[in-house]
């Protein structure tokens, strides 16, 4: 057998795996081939995405299910023994674990990252690869485990049967925690960016510690009654009859597992505490999800729980750890044991990239002043004064605003989906209520179908909050627009919400990465892979905090007024601040600002005035971009391109060899785009007589080398008047002229696809079969499709 001859998945199968099998390893419950870490980040160009390549490793080893302790990156025998560990190094962070091994099918190179002699790599034979329970007593050894806890720390996950594994950073998240438990910490923070799965992760972190006995009694508290029940009829079911619900401030001591909105088992009278008929040490363990709306405050009710069952080991866990000078998470809880974050999530694909459109009102940049003596609609004087964003909707209604945004809204979605479920956040209940009868009659002939398609579900109103579930669960098709302020801001798990409106003022970090949180929840069944935002109160300049992180893919601002508000097709990113403290919600609660015609927010005594004729129109406002880090371009475009450029390529020569070497022009115009450079923003710059003509390659070439710019059309007539065609036979040169048009059309990418010879013109020439065989098979018709390019190119 000649071993340089096998495949990489060959020297698996025949060297590899069979060296573990020795080393006894059980290839059922401990040896994961080609095991995925992450989905590929979904990139999005216009209406249209794609994933990016997903990480996978060739092995992870587990000394029991879901946990890992070592991975293996194979190579093929013409790759050296240690040519894989790079690449195995990186995983292994990702994994966190100590072991690390690399091997083209000759034996191993062994990274050991906790190695007590000080040789970290070290060649081993295939027959001396080391067994599980050798690696797992180095483990335990270093963590400084006895017998004791290492029992607890390997204590099994539940398993439905499905041998369903969880994603890499809920093993990190889960296991972390266990371990840090074992070694006496009392008090945890997790940080995991909304919709990565915190309450699964909680599951599994309390199922192992309940089953091996070491926590026994648990209480699960959270805010909101829907976000109990969600956690009881879905992670949780498996607790049954041990599980219970606290309510009707009845405290039960014959169960095992509570969960409990706080406020069923706190209140202002003493009597109404009824959390203080448990004894002090009744709970061993209690897991806060959404932690930074409650707990993190000193004088808060959740806070007065925690430290009445102060004994207990406490988890908090929060997509968004809140620190102001008055409320800190991390002050009670202590530094996060483990965070994933936004970014990450969108990076690896797991949560869905945004776009963000950006829409200035006239008079929300340049105020507005009554004339003196004026009145509103309810003969009210209305105060001499200039009114800006800060008032409107609080103090001051302008009625065409309202209905100007609605309109903003409908033109989106008429242009987009009609029926993409949507999300618009106003300042108050008042405001939802406006904004509601706004869009029923900006989409009248909707409404007229279904009276639900636009509907306010805010904590006053139990029609709207009856419709909660029905806005969530992908398979109802109503309501499609909601209208809220509160009450959908956390812990709405709207999975298909493709639209997020924000007509609110949002100046805290927390609230603002939660109300980003409902739309990054991907359905790939309904088609969700990405959500676009709108936002008319300059909510997302709060992009620009250090502390945000999870860029947009594009951000976006009419120039006109008459200008669409479906962003065009291309892409890119954004940051956000603090300040405000998050209001108080109390049970199926809403932070309320209803009034009364001509009545400030409830309680505050100020008066707000309602004008109904005063117009409001689109100010003209610019496009903004930022690079691939997330960081605004603030120089010409051209230069930021040309900068970039040359980190890539030391000249033009060298672009040209790796444009000419690549086998898909298509690869190396995504690789570019992927590094932050916007194709169709500088076709729009270039002009002439419309750069969208232009090929990327045109693109790169005149902005960083500054060479006149062919169209896609010119690059295809200078082909045909070559008399290209000539060596191949009529079929073939029927098709090959046709791909030469759809290059001329569309640009490289689409005729670098097979699949274009299932559609027009193509199929009149024969089935795809048919026509590839008139290039004398696959190899000849791809080795013409590359001279073509070649002659493209080659002027």
């Amino acid at each position: 057998m000649n071993k340089k001859s096998l495949s990489e998945r060959d020297i698996c199968t025949k060297f590899i795996t069979p060296a573990l099998e020795q080393a006894g390893w059980d290839i059922a419950t401990q040896i994961r081939e080609e095991f995925p870490l992450t989905k590929g980040r979904i990139i999005v160009r216009g209406k249209l995405h794609t994933r990016a390549q997903h990480k996978r490793a060739d092995y992870v080893l587990f000394y029991k299910p879901n946990m890992p302790i070592a991975v293996i990156e194979a190579k093929d025998a013409n790759h050296s023994l240690g040519d894989g560990m790079q690449q195995g190094l990186g995983y292994a962070e990702m994994l966190q674990v100590p072991f690390v091994f690399s091997s083209n099918g000759d034996g191993f190179l062994f990274h050991n990252k906790i190695a007590t002699d000080g040789v970290i790599e070290r060649e081993l034979g295939l027959h001396e690869f080391p067994n599980a329970d050798t690696l797992w007593q180095w483990w335990a050894t270093h963590l400084g485990l006895n017998n004791a806890q290492s029992e607890l720390v390997t204590q099994d996950y539940y398993s439905d049967g499905s041998n369903k594994t969880p994603r890499y950073y809920q093993l990190l998240a889960i296991n972390r925690t266990i371990e840090a438990i074992v070694r006496g910490q009392n008090r945890i923070l997790l940080v995991m960016a909304t919709g990565t799965g915190k309450t699964y992760t909680a599951f599994q972190i309390i199922w192992r510690l309940w089953k091996a006995k070491a926590k026994k009694r648990i209480l699960f508290l959270a805010d909101r009654n829907i976000l109990v029940d969600q956690t009881m009829t879905n992670d949780f079911k498996p607790f049954g009859s041990a599980m219970t619900k606290i309510q009707k401030r009845q405290a039960n001591k014959s169960y095992e597992i509570y969960l409990s909105l706080y406020q069923a088992v706190t209140g202002s009278e003493e009597e109404r505490n009824i959390y203080k008929q448990f004894s002090r040490d009744f709970f061993d363990l209690i897991v806060i999800d959404e932690c930074h709306r409650g707990s993190a405050a000193a004088d808060s009710a959740w806070r007065e729980i925690l430290e009445y069952f102060s004994s207990a080991t406490q988890i908090g866990l929060t997509a968004t750890p809140k620190e102001t000078k008055e409320v800190s998470n991390i002050d009670y809880f202590g530094e996060p044991i483990y965070t994933y974050s936004l970014r990450q999530g969108i990076d690896d694909g797991f949560l869905a990239p945004y776009k963000v459109v950006r829409i200035d009102l006239d008079k929300d940049l340049a105020g507005w002043r009554p004339d003196k003596g004026m009145v509103d609609k309810y003969g009210n004087e209305i105060e001499d004064r200039i009114y800006n964003q800060k008032d409107f909707d609080k103090t001051l209604v302008l009625e065409k605003r309202t209905e100007l945004v609605a309109k903003k809204i409908s033109e989106f979605l008429k242009q987009t989906n009609r029926f993409d479920k949507t999300i618009v956040f106003c300042d108050n209940i008042d405001h939802a209520e406006r904004m509601r009868q706004a869009l029923v009659n900006e989409n009248g002939d909707l409404v007229a179908q279904n009276g639900k398609y636009v509907m306010r579900i805010t904590g006053d109103n139990e029609e709207g909050k009856a419709e909660l579930d029905n806005f969530i669960f992908p398979e109802s098709r109503y309501p499609v627009i909601a209208t809220t302020s509160k009450l959908m801001s956390t812990g709405v798990d709207a999975q298909t919400c493709k639209l997020i409106v924000l007509d609110q003022r949002i100046q805290s970090m927390t609230e603002f990465k939660q109300i980003i949180g409902r739309g990054t929840r991907i359905n790939e069944d309904y088609d969700k892979y990405y959500f676009t935002i709108i936002d008319f109160k300059k909510a997302t300049e709060l992009f620009a905090d250090p502390d945000f992180d999870g860029d947009p893919v594009q951000i976006y601002e009419p120039k006109h007024p008459e200008d669409s508000p479906v962003p065009p097709d291309e892409v890119d990113d954004e940051n956000p601040v603090d300040g405000a403290a998050y209001p108080a919600v109390g049970e199926n609660s809403e932070w309320t600002g209803v009034a009364e015609p001509g009545q400030g927010e409830e309680g505050s005594g100020v008066r707000r005035y309602v004008v109904a004729n005063v117009e409001v129109k689109v100010a003209s406002e610019r496009v903004q971009y930022f690079d691939a880090s997330g960081k605004l371009i603030t120089e010409s475009l051209k230069d930021y391109t040309r900068k970039a450029l040359a980190r890539e390529f030391a000249s033009l020569d060298d672009f040209l060899r790796r444009w000419s070497s690549a086998d898909k022009k298509q690869a190396v115009i995504d690789e570019l785009a992927n590094e932050g450079i916007f194709f169709e923003a500088l076709a729009d710059e270039v002009g002439r007589p419309s750069g969208k003509e232009f090929d990327p390659f045109d693109l790169v070439c005149h902005v960083a080398w500054d060479k006149p710019p062919l169209t896609r059309r010119e690059r295809a007539e200078q082909v045909r008047k070559r008399d290209y065609f000539t060596r191949y036979g009529e079929q073939a040169r029927r098709v090959l002229e046709a791909l030469l048009d759809k290059y001329a059309d569309e640009g490289v990418g689409p005729i670098e696809e097979t699949q274009i010879l299932t559609i027009a013109p193509f199929t009149q020439f024969g089935t795809p079969i048919e026509i590839i065989r008139s290039f004398g098979g696959l190899d000849q018709y791809h080795r013409a499709l590359q001279e073509l390019e070649q002659a493209l190119y080659s002027a």
